[in-house]
């Protein structure tokens, strides 16, 4: 078998990531690795996230040597994307938050960045903001508590609008926010909860995150032949993906739990690092 690429987030927001490149490439081997005893990054220092995260990949890509590494984090990304880089040989490919094509589809020229605490206050984001949206409103709202609603959703718990709509208000309560009409999921887990999202707007947003950019990229790195996608509608069939594991750095019961939902994104081994 051919190597793996390494898909790696802190939980099971890298599964919106992973999702794109499964539909692009599917018989591409994959170890999707969730540091889950450092959940949740957003509430932790750059510091901390600076210094655990190229230790880790530095692991695991010694234990299962991928050929790609994709952080599918838009935390990490911000903040250790570089020193990973420096640290391994092999490439590295970082989720940026879509401020840019956000800016692009804007009518009012007011979009909003929905990300975790240590994303949206990230100089990273600054500077997407005036290379890409200098014309627009930026609103900035971090949260932690979509981070665990997606992580329940995936394990099994429902998860309504009503639970979702307070962290939407974060930005469409601000000053401008009734122009608002792009919001950029910048975090990995948010797209897990487009459905509610979107059910719990004041009035028709269109949610943009960069997931089926990372794939398009990890399939240009590659020199892969993608395959015409199946269709939006039509997700590809489990049975035809490739052989995938998850990884985790902590065995519990959420873990456990998880395991119908990582089998839909064709990870049907789970294991401990």
């Amino acid at each position: 078998m051919s190597a793996p690429i390494l898909v790696f987030d802190s939980g099971v927001g890298g599964l919106s990531v992973l999702a794109p490149i499964r539909a692009l490439l599917p018989g591409l081997p994959v170890v999707y690795a969730a540091d889950n005893a450092g959940f949740p990054y957003g509430t932790r220092s750059e510091a901390e996230i600076a210094a655990r995260v190229p230790a880790l990949l530095g692991r695991l890509v010694e234990r299962f040597r991928p050929r790609l590494v994709v952080i599918a984090c838009n935390t990490a990304s911000t903040i250790a994307l570089s020193h990973v880089r420096a640290a391994l040989d092999l490439p590295v490919v970082g989720t940026v938050p879509a401020i840019k094509p956000a800016a692009a589809a804007s009518r009012t020229r007011v979009i909003g960045v929905l990300g975790t605490a240590a994303t949206v206050r990230q100089p990273y984001v600054d500077r997407l903001s005036a290379e890409f949206a200098a014309d627009c409103l930026v609103l900035r709202h971090g949260s932690a508590r979509l981070v665990e609603l997606a992580e329940a959703k995936l394990a099994g718990t429902v998860v309504t609008a009503a639970d979702v709509a307070p962290e939407l208000a974060g930005l469409t309560d601000q000053p401008g926010g009734d122009r608002l009409d792009r919001v950029v999921l910048a975090c990995t887990h948010f797209p897990l909860l487009a459905a509610e999202l979107a059910a719990a707007g004041p009035r028709a947003l269109g949610f943009v995150d960069g997931g089926a950019g990372i794939a398009r990229r990890v399939a240009h790195l590659l020199g892969a032949s993608a395959p015409t996608p199946i269709g939006a509608s039509a997700p590809t069939p489990i049975g035809a993906f490739a052989p995938g594991r998850a990884v985790f750095t902590r065995a519990d019961a959420h873990v456990d739990a998880l395991a119908p939902a990582l089998k839909g994104f064709g990870l049907a081994t789970v294991e401990t690092l």
